[in-house]
């Protein structure tokens, strides 16, 4: 079986005693103190899982390899790929992500692999702290050393869009840009990382920790439809725009709609960082 969407911790036990090809990536990140981030993997994570790291793995280094602007903008595929494949990562592996963040950084892998066209890649739900409920096997240490391979690109199962791209569709309804930072900061009462607080004009807010219960987990697909729908009001799922700080937690907004079977949706990867920072265009606070 393949898994494409999300994977419990009951399944992937289940996965991983088949000896099927599987790689489990730890995306677990602090975003305002990245410094500890080694530590934390090493004191405890799922045995076998490999470290995938938001800046060193998941974000370009420098304008050279960046493909957008912002706070973590994405590297060039081939480089990606490349990481992949000296992780174990090939065309008939199994990929599961998790952290131990309340599932806002492990989508960022997740939707990267989609977009490098490798659909057998699953959020684990509920992250660690459901796998270790279940009493998952941990371990601690470095990342397991893994046999290098080749990692293929193909084409593309989720799109990105760029700041000329939004900016050339506002007031559009081909566009519905949806903002997935909390509250506050899409009205603009505080700004903890960007130049500017506000949000771009015209975008909806739905915080993606509205998409999980209080264990932590993903809603049920009917309740997370229904509240995506109510949210859109009658806007085309099709038109969803996702965005946030830099184009990492709204992932799971990402996941949520397709879970609520709303459909394949795209990304604004610069988000709020890359906007706030590019001179001349529109910002709003409400």
């Amino acid at each position: 079986m393949t898994y494409t969407l999300l994977i419990s911790p009951q399944e992937l036990q289940k996965l991983q005693a088949t000896g099927a090809p599987l790689v489990v990536f730890d995306c677990s990140f602090d975003l305002m103190n990245p410094g500890t981030v080694d530590a934390t993997f090493a004191q405890e994570h799922i045995a076998g899982a490999q470290q995938a790291h938001l800046d060193r793995h998941l974000s370009a280094h420098n304008s050279s390899q960046a493909l957008n602007g912002g706070r973590h903008p994405l590297p060039c595929a081939e480089d990606v790929a490349h990481w992949l494949g000296q992780c174990g990562v090939h065309e008939g592996t199994q990929v599961v992500v998790y952290d131990r963040n309340g599932n806002n950084y492990c989508g960022r892998l997740w939707w990267m692999l989609k977009w490098l066209g490798h659909d057998a890649v699953a959020i684990l739900d509920g992250g660690l702290q459901a796998w270790k409920a279940a009493s998952g096997n941990l371990a601690q240490g470095a990342s397991t050393s893994t046999t290098a391979t080749t990692f293929a690109i193909r084409p593309a199962l989720r799109q990105w869009l760029s700041t000329d791209e939004v900016r050339d569709q506002l007031d559009h309804t081909t566009q519905t840009l949806v903002d997935a930072r909390g509250a506050p900061r899409y009205r603009g009462e505080v700004e903890p990382l960007d130049p500017i607080a506000g949000h771009i004009p015209g975008a909806l807010n739905r915080p993606f920790t509205d998409n999980f219960d209080a264990q932590g987990q993903f809603k049920s697909s009917e309740v997370l439809r229904q509240e995506w729908l109510q949210l859109l009001a009658g806007r085309s799922p099709d038109s969803v725009v996702h965005h946030c700080g830099s184009g990492v937690s709204a992932v799971p907004n990402i996941v949520a709609m397709e879970l609520a079977g709303l459909g394949v949706t795209r990304l604004y990867a610069g988000s709020w960082s890359e906007w706030s920072r590019t001179p001349g265009l529109p910002c709003e606070r409400s």
